[in-house]
């Protein structure tokens, strides 16, 4: 009985005996990398690490993201169009400015419940934020809904739809302030309930 080539391969193959050819015929990457890539752990399956504060995120993240969600309420011409947009700190006048601008803050802010939800972020007052908390989940997911709200208005490119998005957004944020930030005691007393 004679073997096809092929088949030749293929038992060999499933044997394991095969030697490997310089490149992966599915892949295309070197046959190394392609084993390696396969006995690798996916990279989602890697502990994430956290850098910042929680009042680091809301500062560097949440907080300019919202101005300008709440900047498209009125007419985003008003602002003057950058020398080089390129290199403007502006959101709304850099390369990806107007309309853009404000579609890709409306997603940073639904993006960043995710971001507050991870576990061992901390709290400005040096506790860790109460991730499990029911009403704290509740907020995080106010937060995406009124992100992805401003997002959809963004899409839109209308003013009045920003009003409306502007205010689901506000109240997001206040929903949850009200409750971990805003403290008699102050800094030292937020994240508390």
């Amino acid at each position: 009985m004679t073997l096809s080539v092929r088949a030749a391969c293929a038992l060999l193959i499933l044997a394991g005996l095969a030697p490997s050819s310089a490149f992966s015929q599915t892949s295309g990457q070197p046959a190394s990398e392609t084993k390696r890539s396969a006995s690798a752990p996916a990279a989602s399956s890697a502990a994430p690490k956290l850098e910042a504060s929680l009042l680091q995120l809301m500062r560097g993240i949440l907080f300019p993201a919202s101005n300008v969600v709440f900047a498209a309420q009125d007419d985003l011409g008003k602002f003057a169009a950058a020398p080089d947009p390129a290199v403007s700190p502006n959101p709304l006048t850099n390369t990806y400015g107007g309309w853009q601008a404000v579609e890709n803050a409306a997603l940073a802010l639904a993006e960043s419940a995710n971001l507050i939800l991870m576990p061992g972020r901390m709290c400005s007052s040096g506790r860790p934020a109460p991730v499990r908390r029911a009403d704290w989940i509740k907020y995080t997911q106010g937060l995406r809904d009124a992100g992805m709200a401003a997002y959809k208005a963004a899409k839109m490119k209308s003013q009045d739809a920003m009003v409306e998005a502007s205010g689901t957004v506000s109240d997001a944020c206040a929903a949850c302030h009200e409750v971990y930030r805003e403290k008699k005691g102050g800094e030292k007393d937020r994240c508390l309930p």
